[in-house]
């Protein structure tokens, strides 16, 4: 855990940031009225107070803001940390984008005495969630995201015959929930290769979970569930139920649905429907509750209710 020792803006380029103490954070933006905010991947500028304090010892007079941070937080090291770790401040959550910088020219800190620990000791961060920090407010690490593959059932997507809209449906919905997507395909209806790819997904690439899309119906060529319950070690029949008995409130057609869902060692595999509008509508119902049956595989949360 961290302690935020000075919250910094400047509202012109090139000159110090000064401490103001208090300041909103915006979504994919950065602070309030900070000249160096922006849609870009540099928003927010974190610096190590314990470095600063270092660097004081030397002798040197610096100013909290005077190297350019926008947070000078005591107890991280923030450059030991990689890039898409993420922080979390009251609200606000801060994912790291870049570790380190190269300074094009001396900054008068650098003339002041000879040294500037920014280009080495810092890192920049994007506002994934916005809100309000101040001087004294907790910085922690955030809980470690889950690792998500996405898989497309469709020999027509593969030839380029259709268009995918269901896989990037399935990435905006679980990117927005905090889920990390390490790898997508759009694979033909063909078993052997689903298969193939499902369990590369869990025993090589190990993922926490796997999304399927299409490849559940009727259809003579519809083969994901058969891929899945050959790459399965136990059966999760609930979580297709539950998307089954849900989808049943909106269309009947919910019922010719063979999806299924299931274990791999420690990783879930989840049929979805082949539609981005039915895709939506179960990731919506399931995902609240999802999470908590993750961490129950991996073994880091209990079985039992809360009190």
């Amino acid at each position: 855990m961290g302690i935020v020792r000075a919250v910094c803006i400047s509202e012109k380029k090139g000159t110090a940031k000064q401490n103001v103490g208090e300041c909103r954070l915006i979504e994919n933006y950065g602070l309030e009225k900070d000249a160096h905010a922006g849609d870009w991947h540099r928003q927010v500028s974190l610096l190590s107070f314990d470095e600063v304090e270092k660097f004081r010892a030397r002798g040197a007079k610096v100013d909290d803001g005077a190297f350019g941070e926008n947070l000078l937080v005591e107890g991280f090291d923030f450059k030991t940390y990689p890039v898409g770790t993420r922080f979390v401040c009251n609200d606000v959550i801060l994912e790291i984008t870049q570790i380190g910088k190269q300074c094009h020219s001396e900054c008068a800190i650098f003339h002041q005495v000879g040294d500037c620990i920014m280009p080495r000791e810092g890192v920049f961060a994007k506002v994934i969630r916005g809100g309000v920090i101040k001087v004294g407010d907790k910085l922690e690490l955030a809980p470690t995201r889950f690792r998500a593959a996405v898989v497309t059932a469709s020999d027509k997507g593969v030839k380029g015959e259709r268009e995918d809209l269901s896989g990037p449906a399935i990435e905006e919905m679980i990117t927005g929930k905090g889920y990390q997507v390490v790898e997508s395909k759009i694979l033909p209806d063909d078993e052997e290769v689903l298969y193939r790819e499902l369990v590369r997904f869990a025993d090589e690439v190990k993922v926490d979970v796997i999304f399927t899309t299409g490849g559940t119906g009727l259809s003579p060529r519809d083969n994901t569930p058969e891929a899945t319950l050959r790459a399965a070690t136990k059966n999760v029949p609930g979580i297709a139920e539950a998307i089954r008995a849900y989808s049943l409130t909106i269309t009947p057609r919910a019922m010719l649905s063979r999806a299924v869902s299931v274990m791999r060692g420690q990783t879930l595999i989840i049929n979805l429907p082949g539609s981005p509008k039915a895709v939506r509508e179960s990731l919506e119902y399931i995902l609240p509750s999802l999470e908590h049956g993750i961490r129950i595989m991996q073994g880091t949360d209990g079985e039992c209710a809360q009190k």
